[in-house]
């Protein structure tokens, strides 16, 4: 158990550090280009995710998940999901070459065309690099996972802006994504180690289908959960205003996904290794649980109350309009993490059908609320869109009851005191700082008043996850 825990605590640490690393990087790059580009150039590519993000699911379909959710894969497991992501993601490629003028019509976007024949190469670009990602995640290898991430969004990162700044527009953009999937897919391998056989044995496709094709209609549903709100934008608002909310989508998912990806690195092998002890497994659940709580909350309630400051600062006046619609996604990401942890859980529990029922459930309501709100604005939209999520963490609580007896009491005493604490503490730190007109004065006491009430708070109330925290780091420091 004690090697488990410390391999654990080693798989967060460098989860933390990728997805810390990432995000800092995402910043600078983005506030870069963000001055740089127009609303427009961030629209235009934005409408084309949920194409890219389809397609991955599709040629992944689920086999990296029920790899993960086997004791022992063997070599020829690996090398039948490898064949079969490479022939799915240049099939799926063609076609969406093929249709790439009927996007582009349907948007009425001629220029949408030439983009997406671009950008859709980054599906058989990261088809080639599926199985070295999962042997890496599967063996909890994130220190390599995360030297991959940075190096590849370092330099296509570079590269971006070198574009932006002669005069590419939405071109850099479109290139950046490109370079850093195919970057990252080279140094995944050479970390990996692994090489395919030439043999075409889909033996192990068949027998892991039952299980993977859940997970694949699930992941398909996820996507369109995901992206289904700027899909809609961008028929019905536009193009500007679609490049509005992606500004604040994008600032919202880096600060959700900083967690989320540091917690899923590691949830799912972790839970899956200690699936045959119940009650080991709730108690490993539990605490990955009041850590996730103890981080997501003061971090998205923290960035919505600076947002007006962040953005003013970083990216200027011109994306004044994505501050409200920032601060209200940050309060529904504050538990997109909680969302992804009890995913993971029932998915470790081989529950693939419950996973793939909530997720269809929530895209229903996402569609229903989006179009019947439709006509009252983009603002109405989003703030329906947070609450939704908000309300969701219920349904997927009630969810993980039908493969593990977890109390609700529990999961409440897991994650509403962080939830209140930090809630609090932002609305304290707001009122204490409105007489300075400063605002990088305002966002750096903002900043540093929130932290310190929050920290200070956590260890009056002697919270054990603050205690094992500063216990890890210091044990490491050692």
């Amino acid at each position: 158990m004690e090697n488990l825990k410390e391999k654990t605590a080693r798989g967060i640490a460098w989860g933390a550090v990728n997805n810390g690393a990432t995000q800092v990087l995402n910043l600078l790059f983005g506030i870069v280009l963000a001055r740089r580009l127009s609303e427009v150039d961030y629209g235009l590519v934005a409408l084309l995710t949920i194409f890219t993000a389809l397609a991955g699911c599709i040629q992944a379909a689920g086999f990296s998940q029920a790899l993960a959710n086997m004791k022992q894969p063997t070599r020829r497991d690996y090398n039948a999901v490898f064949w079969f992501n490479v022939l799915a993601g240049f099939s799926i490629y063609t076609l969406l070459f093929l249709c790439a003028p009927l996007i582009a019509a349907f948007f009425g976007l001629p220029v949408l065309t030439d983009v997406s024949r671009v950008v859709f190469l980054t599906i058989p670009a990261s088809a080639l690099g599926i199985i070295p990602n999962a042997k890496l995640w599967i063996e909890l290898r994130n220190r390599e996972l995360a030297i991959s991430a940075i190096i590849s969004l370092a330099v296509s990162g570079c590269v971006g802006v070198w574009l932006a700044y002669h005069g590419y527009g939405y071109w850099s953009l479109a290139w950046q994504q490109l370079l850093f999937i195919g970057l990252s897919c080279v140094i995944k391998w050479l970390f990996s180690g692994w090489k395919p056989m030439l043999s075409f044995d889909f033996s192990p496709i068949r027998r892991m289908f039952g299980f993977s094709s859940k997970l694949l209609l699930t992941n398909i549903l996820t996507v369109i959960s995901q992206n289904v709100q700027t899909f809609i934008f961008g028929k019905l608002l536009p193009i500007g205003v679609v490049g509005q909310f992606n500004q604040a989508n994008k600032w919202n998912n880096m600060g959700s996904s900083l967690i989320t990806g540091t917690m899923t690195q590691v949830a799912q092998p972790v839970l899956t290794n200690v699936n045959d002890e119940q009650e080991r497994q709730e108690r490993v659940f539990r605490k990955m649980l009041r850590f996730t709580a103890f981080v997501s909350f003061p971090l998205m309630l923290g960035l919505a109350l600076v947002a007006h400051e962040f953005i003013v600062l970083t990216i200027k006046e011109k994306w004044l309009p994505c501050v409200p619609l920032l601060q209200m996604l940050c309060v529904g990401g504050a538990f997109l993490p909680l969302h992804a942890l009890y995913q993971n859980f029932i998915i470790s529990r081989g529950r693939s059908d419950i996973y793939l029922f909530c997720i269809a459930l929530m895209i229903v309501l996402q569609i229903t609320l989006t179009l019947s709100l439709a006509s009252f604005g983009i603002t109405t939209m989003v703030a329906a869109f947070a609450a939704l999520n908000v309300a969701f963490t219920a349904c997927w609580h009630f969810a993980l009851r039908r493969t593990h007896p977890l109390s609700t009491m529990a999961a409440l005493k897991d994650t509403l005191p962080f939830a209140l604490v930090a809630a609090v503490v932002m609305v304290a730190t707001h009122y204490a700082t409105l007489w300075t007109d400063s605002l990088l004065l305002r966002l750096l006491l903002r900043i540093a008043i929130a932290g310190t009430l929050y920290l200070l708070t956590m260890r009056l109330l002697h919270a054990k996850t603050l205690d094992e925290c500063l216990s890890f780091i210091l044990h490491r420091n050692k």
